[in-house]
């Protein structure tokens, strides 16, 4: 019963940072050491860099994920405020959605002349409404998740660091143990 709480933990972790790979803790870098593809330290070495330079990747691509939240968010804020703002006025307007739902564009129509740019959807106030507060709603709760997961990514950053200095901790040491054996073989 114990493993499968336990396994359903772990799953719960995947998905909440999908697609960034957990850093295991190299505890007893011996046995590490030993696992395939480890005969030498450079080799480790090497495999432990590409995970750290993956992990670089990922941190790039999120914070540039969480720098378009943190622009949008106040942009679907505004345009609310101006969709309450004419809704008090009793302006007659429909809201158009953006090429690719990033920006929301304002239809106003006056007499029977009817301004557009780049419009996919229009909606009537109150569709309007209930879609930006969808929209902000979303892009709050995604800014929240991208936040949590470049803290997650920052603990992979650590872990694989603290794992590169063991390795070549060990390597300094099992070269001064092969160092000192030598010395002593030719007194």
């Amino acid at each position: 019963m114990a493993a499968t709480i336990d396994s359903n933990a772990v799953q719960a972790s995947k998905k909440k940072h999908l697609g960034i790979p957990e850093a295991v803790f190299v505890e007893d870098v011996d046995s590490f050491m030993k696992l395939p593809g480890n005969e030498k330290a450079d080799s480790a070495l090497r495999k432990l860099d590409e995970q750290y330079q993956k992990y670089k990747y990922m941190e790039v691509n999120l914070s540039q994920k969480k720098l378009r939240l943190r622009n949008q968010i106040p942009q679907i804020r505004q345009t609310l405020e101006i969709l309450r703002h004419m809704q008090k006025k009793k302006v007659r307007s429909t809201f158009s959605d953006g090429r690719f739902g990033l920006e929301t564009h304002v239809t106003l129509f006056k007499s029977t002349e009817c301004v557009r740019a780049n419009v996919m959807l229009e909606y009537d106030i109150d569709d309007a409404q209930a879609l930006l507060e969808k929209n902000l709603c979303t892009a709050s709760r995604n800014l929240e998740t991208l936040e949590e997961d470049l803290d997650f990514l920052r603990d992979q950053f650590t872990t694989t660091e603290v794992n590169m200095a063991r390795v070549y901790n060990w390597d300094v040491k099992r070269r001064s143990r092969e160092s000192l054996l030598k010395s002593a073989d030719k007194s």
